[in-house]
């Protein structure tokens, strides 16, 4: 069954650092883009991050460039978002998505992709 499982969220001070992981099931990162959206209560879904599948190609977004590294390990099928220096307001639910053979980009609405995972939730209090 094809499906994505998130990991690694949980409760932090400004200023640390958790790193989420996301296992694919079913698929692999062959022609598939990878990226991470949030939802904050009261805001809008927004996509923080992606990875194209050779690796080559990133994205990330004003709010959290240079503070969060997106990455994939091929033999674990797996990708990572490493997020440093938090802040409040990078709390919410993180979600793992992917789409094969089209890009993600920020016209991607957010539970639209081909593949969308469970979420894990991040708290960082300040």
């Amino acid at each position: 069954v094809v499906h994505l499982a998130e990991s690694g969220g949980g409760s932090v001070e400004a200023g640390g650092s958790l790193t989420l992981s996301c296992i694919a099931f079913g698929f692999t990162f062959d022609e598939t883009d990878m990226g991470w959206f949030r939802q904050a209560p009261g805001n809008e879904c927004e996509l923080v991050s992606v990875i194209g599948s050779d690796g080559s190609r990133t994205y990330y977004s004003d709010s959290v460039k240079g503070r969060f590294t997106i990455s994939q390990e091929y033999a674990k099928n797996t990708v990572y978002l490493q997020m440093n220096s938090l802040k409040a307001e990078d709390s919410g639910v993180y979600y793992c998505a992917a789409n094969f053979g089209a890009e993600i980009s920020t016209r991607t609405r957010c539970n639209l992709t081909d593949v969308w995972g469970q979420g894990t939730h991040v708290n960082v209090s300040s």
